[in-house]
């Protein structure tokens, strides 16, 4: 019995493995323990091993490789089709057994320790983020149940409850709120603190790294969309062109196309949320910033603004970064803005195609 595919269903305790020999007929189903799963492994001559893209796969697909394995991660929505019956671990592993065989899947990297490690501060960034918008609501809230309505914005915040607390004649702010609100600043000073080492964590990152300082060049890319990029993507080898880049973050517009009707409807919004807001948001800041004008694609953005709106514009805008920034990863190069291209105007085509007119109603005068 010779097994040369296993498919490994992930799990916290129990995991489920079938492994399959060249013909891809499962010939062992296994159920093993946590503890288990690197040992059976060990044991089993270099195969291709397939795993669904799930939290903990990246480290056991880094443990399974150091045995000499080749490991392929897939997104479980990609694996769902293969599952036959219903959904249970034994055929959850028969799914991915079969699935990690077939030449059109498409599979992600692995990634690296580094990478989880910038990725976790990105999110450790963005629940400061979240906590911080709950906790000034908060505020808002308890002052506007007192009659105190503060102005927008964080300055405003500031202010207002500054101003609030030394009115010592406000009946409504009682001593025992106007202490609660103090402990509330206090917590929220030490979150913006927290926030701010790890925006700056996350910028000395970016510059250390050489791809990231590349995507820095180009406009609208900051250090958060560079560093999340990198961290997601690495090379990005995984695609095959931009394009393939732009769908994966849902910036391509989706299709219901059939008989021969394209039918192009919004953007499909799949994949990585985070990046593709990133991408929106640094658009969004070139559009209405002073490097508008000087950007290589500005003439075409502004035209797509004033037609369609700025929102769209941002999106197209977005996703033309995007696949700028595939191609800087891929290709291993640097930012380069590409000179404009003169094409000939309206007479110019009308003249060529009179011309290829006169000269095909000349041929059938002769032929005839």
């Amino acid at each position: 019995m010779e097994i040369t595919t296993i498919g490994i269903d992930l799990a916290k305790s129990v995991f489920a493995l079938s492994c399959a020999d060249a013909h891809g007929k499962v010939v062992l189903r296994k159920q093993l323990r946590r503890n288990q799963v690197l040992h059976f492994l060990r044991q089993q001559a270099p195969c291709l091993v397939g795993l669904e893209a799930c939290g903990g796969a990246h480290h056991w697909a880094r443990a399974i490789a150091a045995l000499g394995h080749t490991v392929r991660l897939m997104s479980p929505a990609l694996v769902a089709p293969y599952r036959k019956g219903s959904k249970h671990d034994r055929n959850d592993a028969d799914a991915i057994c079969e699935a990690v065989t077939r030449g059109s899947m498409r599979f992600v990297a692995t990634k690296t320790v580094a990478q989880q490690d910038l990725l976790g501060l990105h999110a450790i960034r963005q629940r400061l983020l979240r906590d911080r918008i709950a906790l000034t609501n908060q505020i808002r809230a308890l002052l506007q149940e007192r009659g105190v309505t503060l102005r927008t914005g964080a300055a405003g915040l500031r202010d207002g409850v500054a101003d609030a607390l030394a009115d010592a004649d406000h009946g409504e702010l009682s001593a025992a709120m106007r202490e609660m609100i103090g402990e509330l600043m206090v917590e929220l000073r030490e979150l913006q603190a927290r926030l701010e080492r790890c925006t700056v964590a996350i910028a000395q990152a970016a510059e250390e790294d050489e791809r990231c300082a590349r995507l820095l060049t180009v406009p609208g890319v900051g250090p958060l969309t560079a560093s999340a990029l990198v961290a997601t993507v690495g090379a990005a080898r995984e695609f095959a062109s931009g394009r393939e880049l732009s769908a994966y973050l849902g910036l391509t517009p989706r299709q219901h196309s059939s008989g021969g009707k394209t039918l192009m409807l919004g953007i499909s919004k799949r994949g990585n949320r985070y990046l593709r807001t990133l991408l929106i948001h640094g658009a969004r800041a070139l559009l209405h910033g002073p490097r508008f004008k000087q950007h290589p694609r500005g003439a075409w953005a502004a035209r797509i603004m004033a037609a369609r709106g700025p929102n769209l514009a941002a999106v197209a805008l977005a996703n033309h970064n995007a696949r700028v920034l595939w191609a800087l990863l891929r290709r291993n190069q640097r930012y380069s803005p590409a000179p404009a291209v003169l094409r000939p105007g309206p007479p110019a085509d009308a003249a060529r195609r009179g011309a290829r007119a006169q000269a095909e109603k000349l041929l059938v005068v002769k032929s005839a």
